[in-house]
């Protein structure tokens, strides 16, 4: 059965414990190791590593990116994760499961600096990179053999060995012959992981999961394919195709086909972000306009800094709420021109949101901008509006500070509360 050595790369010896170069345990062996092409790259704890990248005194403790005491966390190293802190979760819950964590607020500018290097690294070894997000990604390294001189499943080690020495993070590897089955490798073993995961195991290794493990298959729709008998995915194997396709449409081909590791997408390089957007979920549920008003702003800022730090605009403002009792609204806004701005963002979400606050009570707000376009698109001169000019000095004035001296250096009156 072929093997390497992960920190070497040498070709390990069959049955070998440790690599006979080198002496590392870490060694990857699969039968079908040097066929397979497909990967799923996934960085570890992205935004934590980073930080404790550049800050070595936290290397071995719990840290926590998120804020404020009615935030969520946005993510969370491994050692946090021990004490049950989980990211998505409300940051008073996180502070409760790990009081000794460092607390640290996301800083969007440094992680998209960050995620650009490695998304160069990832170019060098194929043009083939499908980006799923600012620290993931598919890549389809089929024919770079003769190019590397060495089989994917070699490039990917050694990827993964320069990502470390070079940029100071780890990333985990899902090696398999598609898309859905090399994301399921790239959990496998996290973090620093390196999973092979092949065609011919697929149906027994997924028949035991729940039908959630599918990708795109949420706790609503899990919820409604058990009620019609479908818990786990070897019940969808049992099932007949056309049977699923008369009862669920072209998902029930999609889920027949995905349960036995099936799966025909092809890794495609021209996949683009279609919106950028940042939400919260309230501790309690608000119903003042205010206090809704006071956390818009935050999520416009947060917004605004994305869109800056990806060099890109959006035309289109969206505001989502979220009611108590789970059912979601949503509202948009076409600008006359893209924008970059959290104050522009701030003044349309706003006016959407105006229209909403009727005494319900909300339990989600986010925000976000759509159609989007190159920055140097955004904010044109206006000058027949002159306090639209002012608005835009001001908030740049205010960015030039802030890369000066940190996010913290200037903060805008509205985004003060009690809490900070």
């Amino acid at each position: 059965m072929p093997a390497l050595c992960r920190d070497c790369l040498t070709d390990a010896a069959e049955g070998a414990a440790r690599c006979r170069a080198c002496g590392s345990p870490r060694l990857a062996r699969h039968a079908e190791l040097n066929t397979l092409s497909i990967a799923h790259i996934d960085c570890d704890a992205f935004y934590a590593s980073v930080e404790k990248r550049d800050d070595p005194s936290l290397r071995d403790k719990p840290v926590i990116i998120g804020g404020g005491v009615r935030g969520v966390v946005s993510t969370c190293c491994y050692n946090a994760r021990v004490y049950g802190v989980r990211s998505a979760m409300p940051m008073f819950q996180a502070r409760k499961l790990c009081p000794q964590a460092t607390i640290i607020k996301p800083n969007m500018a440094k992680y998209v600096k960050v995620g650009r290097e490695l998304r160069a690294m990832m170019l060098e070894l194929t043009p083939l990179v499908e980006p799923l997000s600012i620290d993931e990604a598919f890549l389809d390294l089929s024919g770079t053999d003769r190019l590397h001189r060495m089989p994917p499943a070699k490039s990917l080690a050694k990827f993964a060995r320069r990502v470390e020495d070079e940029i100071g993070i780890t990333v985990s590897v899902g090696l398999s012959a598609n898309k859905f089955l090399a994301k399921i490798a790239s959990d496998l073993d996290k973090p620093r992981g390196y999973s092979v995961l092949g065609t011919a195991e697929a149906p027994a290794f997924l028949a035991p999961r729940p039908v959630t493990f599918i990708w795109g298959v949420g706790k609503a729709t899990g919820a409604s394919l058990e009620r019609a008998g479908f818990r786990i995915i070897a019940d969808l194997q049992r099932a007949d195709e056309t049977d699923l396709m008369r009862k669920l449409g072209v998902e029930g081909r999609r889920l027949w086909r995905l349960s036995r590791g099936i799966d025909d997408r092809s890794v495609s390089p021209d996949r683009e972000a279609k919106s950028v957007s940042a939400e919260t979920t309230f501790n309690t549920d608000i119903s003042d306009f205010r206090a809704l008003e006071r956390i818009l702003w935050e999520l416009s800022e947060r917004v605004s800094s994305r869109l800056k730090a990806k060099e890109i605009a959006g035309q289109t403002v969206n505001l989502k709420l979220k009611t108590s009792d789970f059912k979601t609204r949503t509202r948009a806004q076409t600008l006359d021109a893209p924008t970059q701005l959290a104050a522009r963002i701030f003044e349309s979400s706003r006016a959407l949101l105006t229209r909403e606050t009727d005494g319900t009570k909300f339990r989600l707000l986010g925000v976000g901008v759509s159609s989007l376009a190159d920055g140097d698109t955004a904010d044109p001169a206006d000058r027949v509006n002159q306090r639209a000019q002012r608005i835009a000095s001001v908030e740049h004035a205010m960015d030039s500070v802030r890369k000066k001296f940190g996010n913290a250096a200037m903060i805008k009156g509205l985004a003060l509360d009690e809490d900070e």
